[in-house]
């Protein structure tokens, strides 16, 4: 789901289960995910999965970052997947 951006870049706006969620990118947080190890902006007071691409983008606006790297391990496997 893209992320829409107005035109200055002060506001962006996704549509989740037909509501649309928008507010000032300087409002907005970007998580990491810790089950789908992927990123989400919260918008609004509503989680939003985004590419890495849409939160690199969201960065240079002016969101918050507050991603970080998550390791995990393959079922049956000893050695950490990142």
């Amino acid at each position: 789901m893209p992320l829409e951006f107005d035109s200055t870049h002060q506001y962006c706006s996704a549509v989740i289960d037909d509501i649309e969620c928008r507010s000032a990118v300087t409002d907005v947080e970007i998580t990491t995910n810790d089950t789908t190890h992927m990123s989400e902006a919260n918008i609004g007071g509503h989680k939003v999965p985004i590419t890495e691409a849409e939160a690199d983008a969201l960065t240079v606006y002016k969101a918050k970052d507050l991603r970080h790297h998550t390791i995990g391990v393959e079922p049956g496997e000893d050695s950490p997947v990142i």
